[in-house]
């Protein structure tokens, strides 16, 4: 990722801060992420389509196949992502006991990237 795309620290929460250093760390390497705030927290871009991102408590915000979503919600910690009161298609957040290491989180990314990679360019 490159510096420029980096969101300001000033911007979101400590909590969401953490979690992502957490995940910048393991999409270093990847040019092709970019970093955009939203949700009051970090989204991280791949292709212009959110891949994963923070919410303002800290928590995974994971993009899955929306037809994977029960699958996905058989992993510790996944729940339905809401927006107020309403449920966001595809979208889960996932709680500390299923990210509490770097290699559970980078397999919740990888999850995301399966599906996010199928989706066209933004």
């Amino acid at each position: 990722m490159s510096a420029t795309a980096t969101v300001e620290k000033s911007d979101v929460s400590a909590a969401s801060d953490e979690m992502a250093g957490r995940i910048r760390a393991i999409l270093a390497d990847r040019p092709e992420i970019v970093e955009k705030k939203m949700f009051g927290g970090v989204g991280f871009m791949l292709n212009g389509n959110m891949l994963v991102g923070t919410t303002a408590k800290g928590a995974l915000m994971a993009r899955v196949a929306p037809d994977r979503v029960e699958e996905a919600l058989a992993r510790p910690g996944a729940a339905i992502m809401h927006m107020g009161d309403k449920p966001m298609k595809g979208f889960l957040s996932v709680a500390d006991q299923g990210i509490e290491t770097d290699d559970a989180l980078a397999d919740w990314i990888a999850y995301c990237e399966t599906f996010v990679r199928t989706l066209p360019p933004k």
